[in-house]
Order: structure tokens, then sequence, then C-alpha cells
């Protein structure tokens, strides 16, 4: 249960941060984002850690294609 509030509580500064200075706000909570995703995972099961993942990637897609966009510049 305290996983469940502490992703919730997670997903409240993610939206606040998103409007505010993106990139600097996004790294920490994808840092942060990672061991609340296997909490909740570890303590609720593995259907509401796959629907917490997803929310998080919503979240956090402009990180994630930042990310992306890095990966295809090494490779060529």
């Amino acid at each position: 249960m305290t996983a469940l509030i502490f992703a919730a509580l997670w997903f409240t500064v993610a939206i606040v941060a998103s409007f505010r200075v993106h990139a600097p706000t996004g790294w920490a909570l994808v840092l942060t984002g990672i061991p609340m995703v296997g909490m909740v995972t570890w303590q609720s099961g593995p259907l509401v850690g796959l629907v917490t993942l997803a929310f998080c990637l919503f979240l956090l897609r402009t990180p994630l294609r930042a990310v992306r966009r890095r990966a295809q510049r090494a490779v060529q």
C-alpha cells in the first residue's frame, strides 16, 4: 500500500514538473521512477506494476525521446 501512495505522490510531482523546467526534473523523475515501479510491482503484483510502468512512460515521454535520439546519433 505504501508503494501506491509513493506512486501517487510521484505522479503528482511529475505533472507539476512538466509545467516547469522539464529536462532536469525529468531525469530526476526517471531515476526515482525505476525503483518506484519495482516497489509497486513487488507489493501489488505484476498487473498493477505494468499499469504503473505505462503511466510512467506516458508522463516521461520527453526524456525517453531524448535518449532515443542520442542512441540513434551514436549508431550513425
